[in-house]
């Protein structure tokens, strides 16, 4: 499958340093590569996502752009596919097929989630525009159903490579098990 990148725009220090590390995490739990962060810089943001992929695995990674515009224009540049999730946009069932298979043939995919108010050329830089709900909701919510979407599912029991930790699921109880020698406390309960 090819890439998938988040792009969170107007990032605000104050106001959005909680749901904008919800969006990063969702987006490395539901398959994404890296998400791209523009607004307000925040060095604690990046180092708490850091923290995440080094306990938990993966290759994902965070970072800072100053310009949503630049970054939209290079991965339009080289081949990529633009989706921005709103709820004025297209419902996702009825395009989520189309895109589905460009991804499968080799287009990388950024996906746009909004933070502060989403300036109108979004809608019209990206190839699609898609609502997850035509209500107001989440853009956590959003993400996460869009990339469950895509993926049918898969995501969910994808493994995670020099993972530190990991869940083995029960019925009951928190069994995690504690892989290359870390130093964490953590165990059975």
């Amino acid at each position: 499958m090819s890439k998938i990148a988040v792009l969170r725009l107007g990032h605000r220090i104050i106001r959005d340093q909680r749901i904008t590390t919800h969006i990063a995490l969702v987006a490395r739990a539901y398959g994404a590569h890296e998400v791209i962060i523009t607004g307000d810089r925040d060095e604690g943001l990046i180092k708490s996502v850091e923290r995440v992929v080094e306990r938990w695995g993966g290759d994902f990674t965070a970072r800072f752009e100053g310009s949503w515009k630049a970054v939209i224009r290079n991965w339009k540049n080289a081949g990529g596919t633009v989706i921005h999730l709103t709820m004025y946009g297209i419902n996702l069932p009825d395009i989520i097929g189309e895109i589905r298979e460009k991804w499968k043939a080799g287009k990388d995919l950024l996906v746009i989630v909004g933070g502060e108010k989403v300036p109108g050329e979004v809608f019209y830089l990206a190839d699609y525009n898609v609502a997850v709900s035509n209500q107001p909701h989440s853009e956590v919510a959003a993400l996460a159903t869009f990339l469950d979407w895509l993926q049918e599912g898969k995501e969910l029991t994808r493994e995670y490579p020099n993972a530190r930790l990991k869940i083995i699921p029960q019925s009951r109880g928190k069994k995690v098990l504690v892989l290359k020698g870390s130093a964490d406390e953590t165990g059975n309960k």
